[in-house]
């Protein structure tokens, strides 16, 4: 397996991520190619260090003046906020589905969510017990292999993971089909905490079969009703959801939230979904 790439060369920029990009129409146009400003974005999320710590080149057009940089900070962070902002990372994230399309494993799905605490606070944050902290949940689904395919959304650490879940799996599953997947008789893996009436449903509405484990509840005796069918052995599978998560790890400033606007928290992790997707077709002659 490729190890998740943190670098792109120019081709592999100007092919899987600059049709997708928005640039400058007139006006202020970036000095030096977009790629190196996209690969120091990726340099902060590898790394986690701050935007004025970022490696900066000196400029070529100055070799008198060492102290001069080829861009400031500012710019590469202008850019970042601007392509969370205007959607151009989502998009990017998407057609990285596109790419890899023939190689979706979509005979079973995984929903999971990973909670990351934010130091700085922010919107969709609350205090959840459990990590003695405030966190953040993303929500996301991975096909078979663990390419990242669907997110659910940030919500605030408190909120258990079936909250709202019904309008949030529509959504995915909706988006999933305009991509062209077809997701119909797909076994959908879910954890306990999703165990509800409402999730069950949206999966059947979307021809999907809900692979719950049954949450007891504090049940002293077992349901009554018909018996859900679960499938233990399939449902082993849910590991890719913990595995995807895993991968994005290896991206040191999603581990803790230091960002406050959601927008750009859900940008950073619109480029690891993309980068994890296209872990194979990526060059790692930089990791």
């Amino acid at each position: 397996m490729s190890t998740i790439p943190v670098r792109v060369t120019q081709e592999e920029f100007e092919r899987h991520f600059l049709p997708h990009l928005s640039t400058a129409q007139r006006g202020f146009v970036s000095q030096i190619p977009l790629f190196k400003i996209f690969n120091y974005v990726l340099y902060r999320l590898h790394t986690g260090c701050q935007w004025p710590q970022l490696p900066i080149a000196p400029d070529p057009l100055r070799p008198d003046e060492p102290d001069k940089k080829e861009i400031s900070y500012h710019a590469v962070y202008y850019h970042f906020r601007k392509w969370s902002r205007d959607g151009s990372l989502h998009k990017a994230w998407q057609a990285s589905i596109g790419t890899i399309q023939d190689e979706l494993d979509l005979s079973a799905m995984s929903v999971d969510g990973s909670h990351t605490i934010a130091k700085k606070g922010g919107l969709g944050v609350s205090y959840q017990g459990r990590k003695k902290a405030k966190t953040s949940n993303l929500l996301s689904i991975c096909e078979g292999q663990g390419y990242v395919i669907a997110c659910l959304g940030l919500r605030p650490g408190h909120h258990h993971d079936a909250f709202e879940i019904t309008p949030a799996l529509q959504s995915a599953f909706k988006s999933l089909k305009c991509l062209g997947l077809n997701i119909a008789g797909a076994l959908f893996h879910a954890d306990p905490a999703f165990d509800t009436k409402a999730t069950r449903k949206t999966c059947f509405n979307h021809h999907l079969r809900p692979n719950i484990k049954e949450n007891p509840r504090g049940r002293k005796t077992a349901k009554r009703g018909r018996p859900r069918g679960f499938d233990e052995q399939a449902y082993k599978r849910r590991f890719v959801a913990e595995r995807s998560f895993a991968w994005g790890d290896k991206f040191k400033s999603l581990l803790i939230r230091f960002e406050r606007e959601d927008t750009y928290f859900l940008g950073a992790h619109h480029i690891a979904f993309a980068l994890i997707n296209l872990r194979h077709r990526l060059s790692n002659c930089f990791n």
